[in-house]
């Protein structure tokens, strides 16, 4: 398999995923500015919809779209305990979280990072985040991750999207819980060998 990543984007989800199921991939690296892959091909020729993640599987069929990239590697290694075992409740509720990620917290920091807004633009989306922000810390506030003990794909999303935080320029400061659970997540063997990866540590 290969992914495709830009450096500290929402494919750093998949790539801590890949690394925790333990299977063999390449990545290569994708720039967001000219849509080029590191070895120089279009990328949108190879996905039109022009971002990151893509996995190339091993047949040539490519999967895009986190929620269903990082469901296909926990269920390609099911013994990993990225996701609970498919047409369980609990794997109903990680889709849940998984589908909430995606509408409600990633794309409210678009416009963070959407060339052109204001400076107004920009406190008004982080003022708009503070919801989202609130609902995940209250749920994660003395639990483990998202859904538990266990460490899931949805965490490995949610670490992705938080660490836009200080990118952007603003902090996690009023949510200690979330601050605590960036943390302990940052500091799992894998997470932090694909933030090394990344040339994010």
């Amino acid at each position: 398999m290969k992914l495709y990543f830009s450096p500290g984007a929402c494919s750093l989800a998949p790539h801590i995923a890949l690394l925790a199921t333990g299977l063999p991939f390449a990545a290569e690296r994708v720039s967001l500015r000219t849509r080029l892959t590191q070895g120089g091909a279009d990328f949108r020729a190879l996905s039109p919809k022009g971002y990151v993640p893509a996995l190339e599987l091993e047949d040539g069929r490519l999967l895009t779209e986190n929620q269903v990239i990082l469901q296909y590697l926990a269920d390609l290694a099911p013994a990993s305990g990225l996701a609970p075992a498919y047409g369980s409740f609990e794997r109903y509720q990680l889709m849940e979280w998984l589908a909430w990620l995606s509408t409600e917290l990633h794309k409210r920091f678009s416009p963070l990072f959407t060339p052109g807004t204001t400076e107004e633009g920009k406190q008004a989306a982080w003022a708009a985040l503070a919801a989202p922000l609130n609902f995940v810390a209250e749920r994660i506030d003395g639990a483990g991750y998202l859904t538990g003990a266990q460490f899931t794909v949805a965490d490995a999303y949610l670490f992705a999207v938080l660490n836009w935080v200080g990118f952007a320029g603003f902090s996690l400061d009023p949510w200690p819980a979330l601050q605590a659970y960036q943390a302990r997540v940052a500091e799992l063997p894998v997470v932090r060998e694909a933030l090394r990866r990344e040339g994010l540590q």
